[in-house]
C-alpha cells in the first residue's frame, strides 16, 4: 500500500512510520519542513518526504488536493485539529483511497463517570482541544456512514516513550517532579493524589494504527482507544517511580487551592486539566475486534521515557543507565 502520513515524525509517527516500513508499505511523510524523528531507524531511508504548509495552503482549498496527488491508498493523520480541516481532507480523498485514519484524543470524553470509560461512552469535552477532536470524529463517522468514506479514529491517552517528557505525578510536564523523586525529596500532589492518569507508549499507539490497517473490514466507521490496560492514581504513579529511582516515596497533599500557588500558571492549567478529566479508558473494543494487546502498561511507558531522560542527562540519577 502506498500510505502518506501527515505529520509523521513526531511522538507517534517516530514509531508508526518504521513499523508501516517494515510491514511492507511504501511510505510518504508530509510535513511543513524536515524534522529529524525522536531516533534513528534504518527504515527512514525508504521513507519519501514532502513539504507542505498545512495552515498556508488550507485556507485556499489546497491541501486536500496536494494529499490526494500523492496518490495514496491509506492517510493516516496526526496533526488535525478541526473541522474544517478534516473536511477539507475528505472533499479532496473522497472515492479515491482505501482508508483514512484520524488520531484523536480520550479528551472527547470529558470528566470519566463510569469506569473504564468505553468508546460508545458520552461526548461531554471539557476543554476546546477535546470539543473541536469530538466535532472531528463525529464528522468522520457521519461521512461513513452516510456517502461511505473510509475513516477510522483513533483516541490515545497521555502518549509517552522515548524522546520526550511525560506528564509527571503531579499532572503536568515539568520535569523537575521526576528529579525530586529521583532524589528524594518531597514532592506535593494536589487534593489527595486520587487522579488518575492514563500513559500509553507511543509505540502501543503505532501498533494499533496498525491493527486497524489489518482489519480495515471491522475497523472503518470506528473509534478506538489507544491506552494502557490501567489508568494509575497521580500517588501509586509518584511512589511507583520513586521506587524506580531507589526512593521511597516523600508524598504530601494539599487542597487545590493552596496546590496551584506552589507552582507556576502553565503547571496550574495543564495540572487542572489533568485533575478535571481524571481518565480511565477501556481497550476492550480494540481487542475485540482488532486483536490489539498494549505491551507496555502505563507505568512500564513512562519508566522508558525516564530511562531516556537519564541518558539525556533531562534527569540526574544514581540509578544504572539502561
Amino acid at each position: 500500500m502506498r500510505v502518506v502520513v501527515i505529520g509523521g515524525t513526531g511522538h507517534i509517527g517516530s514509531y508508526l512510520v518504521p513499523r508501516l516500513v517494515e510491514a511492507g508499505h511504501d511510505v510518504t511523510v508530509v510535513g511543513r519542513g524536515h524534522r529529524a524523528p525522536y531516533f534513528g531507524h534504518g527504515a527512514w531511508t525508504t521513507v519519501g518526504e514532502v513539504t507542505a504548509d498545512r495552515e498556508a495552503e488550507e485556507p485556499a482549498n489546497a491541501f486536500g488536493d496536494r494529499i490526494a496527488g500523492l496518490d495514496p491508498d491509506i492517510v493516516i493523520d496526526l496533526i488535525c485539529f478541526t473541522q474544517a480541516s478534516a473536511q477539507q481532507l475528505v472533499d479532496g480523498l473522497r472515492g479515491r483511497i482505501q482508508h483514512f485514519l484520524h488520531c484523536g484524543t480520550i479528551w472527547v470524553h470529558g470528566a470519566s463517570t463510569r469506569v473504564p470509560t468505553t468508546e460508545d461512552g458520552p461526548r461531554r469535552p471539557l476543554t476546546p482541544y477535546g470539543k473541536r477532536k469530538a466535532e472531528i470524529e463525529q464528522y468522520l463517522h457521519q461521512q461513513a456512514r452516510t456517502t461511505g468514506f473510509p475513516a477510522t479514529v483513533i483516541h490515545p491517552g497521555h502518549i509517552t516513550g522515548r524522546g520526550w517528557v511525560p506528564v509527571n505525578p503531579a499532572g503536568n510536564v515539568n520535569p523537575a517532579v521526576f528529579q525530586r523523586l529521583a532524589d528524594g525529596e518531597p514532592v506535593s500532589l494536589p487534593d489527595r493524589g486520587l487522579t488518575t492518569l492514563q500513559h500509553v507508549h507511543a509505540d502501543d499507539v503505532a501498533r494499533l494504527f496498525l491493527a486497524a490497517i489489518a482489519h480495515r473490514a471491522v475497523s472503518i466507521g470506528e473509534s478506538f482507544h489507544a491506552v494502557s490496560h490501567e489508568a494509575v492514581t497521580m500517588r501509586g504513579y509518584a511512589e511507583a517511580t520513586a521506587a524506580w529511582f531507589g526512593r521511597a516515596a516523600r508524598l504530601d497533599y494539599l487542597p487545590w487551592d493552596r496546590w496551584k500557588e506552589t507552582v507556576d500558571d502553565e503547571d496550574a492549567r495543564v495540572t487542572e486539566d489533568h485533575l478535571r478529566h481524571s481518565p480511565h479508558c477501556g481497550v476492550g473494543k480494540a481487542h475485540r475486534l482488532l486483536g490489539h494487546h498494549p505491551r507496555y502498561t502505563g507505568l512500564e511507558a513512562t519508566q522508558d521515557a525516564l530511562s531516556w531522560m537519564t541518558v539525556d542527562g533531562t534527569i540526574t540519577s544514581a540509578r544504572p543507565q539502561e
